[in-house]
């Protein structure tokens, strides 16, 4: 195959997945918390139990009028949702779904995907700073502050599972995993997971937007498609999140019943289980205070990655 072709061919399939897997999540949300909360909402869209509805939502957000602010910095504005997409579709060239379905196998790959993760905090500034309204600010602050903390423990606990490999190589890492890695990386797992929440702010991490103090945050003057891109960064990053769990901690493609060439299918499933986790943590907890989410941060999670880290140490030189 001519090395063109198969880089577009490689391209194509991330960007399919970018745009669907993320809207396979928010129709799961839609559904999971309509059934948990005894609100069952629109059942038309599509037919069978309104399947289509998010398509239906994402049809009116492109109706719907873009507004700007008469304030706001336009360049910086509009360009915000942009960037927020970026980070997650760059993330998921690198992350593998079976031993050779990844779109940029990278020696390094673990280290590039905390790097790109990391940068989607700048969105978020660009929104809160650009919108020239106090609430978008002080959502935006409050989502860097967030990131400031919570980075740490995120990247102690992956550094637990590349020491634990012995490699950076996501496809590496998967490669090394055993049943007996899900006992002794079980806090790293608690920890990035929860760590990972944060970094995405999803509930109860979702203080930056915090709708019953602050409108919606950093997304409060955004409308119409350009709030739509917003929503989906947000499943991206859930996605994401859900796919480095699984390959860091989870076995990736390992499991029974099916071959290696079929493996990408308990990838997905496992994605699609930590997901549904993470709705489940929607609905069953309340947002935590911003002096509460960053003592949990430095007094729990930080010294259990920090514990995490050096039992895998004294665990590789034994």
């Amino acid at each position: 195959m001519p090395f063109w072709l198969d880089v577009a061919i490689r391209v194509l399939a991330v960007v399919v997945a970018f745009l669907v897997l993320p809207l396979v999540v928010g129709q799961t949300e839609h559904k999971v918390m309509a059934h948990m909360q005894g609100r069952l909402g629109p059942m038309y869209a599509g037919g069978y139990h309104g399947w289509a509805q998010l398509i239906a939502d994402g049809v009116k957000f492109v109706q719907k009028e873009d507004i700007t602010p008469a304030a706001a910095d336009k360049p910086v504005f509009k360009l915000a949702p942009l960037i927020a997409l970026l980070p997650y579709l760059l993330a998921l060239l690198v992350i593998p779904l079976g031993p050779d379905l990844v779109a940029l196998p990278l020696d390094v790959g673990l280290f590039m995907v905390l790097a790109i993760v990391g940068i989607g905090i700048i969105a978020v500034l660009m929104a809160g700073w650009a919108s020239a309204n106090k609430y978008t600010l002080i959502g935006a602050l409050r989502a860097a502050a967030q990131l400031l903390g919570y980075e740490l423990p995120f990247v102690l606990a992956a550094a637990s599972v590349a020491m634990a490999a012995g490699t950076l190589s996501l496809p590496g890492i998967v490669e090394a995993w055993n049943p007996w890695w899900l006992l002794w990386q079980a806090p790293a797992l608690v920890v990035f997971f929860t760590a990972g929440l944060a970094e995405i702010r999803r509930p109860p991490f979702d203080a930056p937007i915090a709708d019953s103090e602050l409108v919606f945050g950093y997304m409060t003057e955004y409308a119409g498609l350009r709030f739509a891109l917003f929503l989906l960064a947000e499943y991206a990053g859930i996605v994401v999140i859900a796919a480095l769990t699984t390959v860091l901690f989870l076995g990736g493609w390992k499991g029974p019943f099916l071959s290696a060439e079929l493996g990408w299918l308990w990838t997905l499933a496992k994605v699609e289980i930590v997901s549904f986790v993470v709705i489940w943590l929607r609905v069953s907890y309340p947002r935590l205070r911003v002096d509460q989410l960053q003592r949990l941060c430095w007094t729990v999670l930080v010294p259990v990655a920090l514990a995490q880290l050096i039992l895998t140490a004294a665990v590789k030189l034994a």
